[in-house]
């Protein structure tokens, strides 16, 4: 099922190739099927020719952690947030927010 749709997103994508939501599930699918290479390949255009389109920020960010990649990680989460709040997505901010302080160790709890 998983390639089916990885089919018709690639030859969507060969009609649209700037479309920033065809690229952002290309990734989505590919890092669901276990290709983290092509995934990233796609969130990090994402990153550089659609630098507004928020939810990026957030599974880069995770897809960075995931291949032990934390200080690029981290990096992507604060751009993430400056974006987020540029773009008055507050929802978006705060779950970049917990996941830069979960990944910095912020996240600790006060006795």
């Amino acid at each position: 099922m998983h390639r089916n749709r990885l089919q018709k997103l690639l030859d969507f994508i060969e009609n649209e190739p700037n479309d920033p939501f065809l690229k952002y599930a290309l990734a989505t699918e590919y890092l669901n099927a276990n290709e983290a290479d092509k995934a990233l390949i796609y969130y990090q255009d994402l990153i550089t020719n659609h630098s507004d389109y928020v939810g990026t920020y957030y599974h880069l960010g995770k897809l960075y952690e995931a291949l032990n990649r934390k200080a690029d990680a981290i990096k992507t989460y604060q751009a993430g947030m400056i974006i987020a709040r540029n773009t008055k997505d507050m929802h978006a901010f705060s779950e970049l927010q917990g996941v830069y302080n979960s990944a910095t160790g912020l996240d600790y709890e006060d006795d």
